[in-house]
């Protein structure tokens, strides 16, 4: 499960706060419009307890994202906004003021 978005400012925008709970993988991506998805995933870094989490500065606007664990697409639970995407599946949204 991810956890609630962290923001602060910085020079290049919002920094953000991404983390999924992933115990058992070994690798979590996050990937997105800000990431081109799969050309430039940003890897998240494996805390306790299985928490993985990075840190990335977004303009403001709504940004797509998804998660990669292990290769496969997974939603971020605990994002409440959500969006179709050409694949059948949702994007998850993120709003940065």
């Amino acid at each position: 499960m991810a956890k609630k978005a962290k923001t602060k400012s910085g020079a290049n925008g919002r920094v953000q706060t991404f983390s999924f709970h992933a115990p058992d993988a070994s690798n979590v991506q996050l990937v997105g419009d800000f990431t081109q998805w799969q050309e430039h995933p940003i890897n998240l870094q494996k805390g306790a307890g299985g928490l993985w989490e990075t840190a990335v500065p977004l303009p403001p606007g709504m940004h797509h994202y998804r998660f990669l664990v292990d290769g496969e697409w997974r939603d971020d639970p605990e994002c409440p906004l959500h969006a179709p995407n050409p694949f059948g599946t949702e994007d998850m949204l993120r709003q940065v003021a």
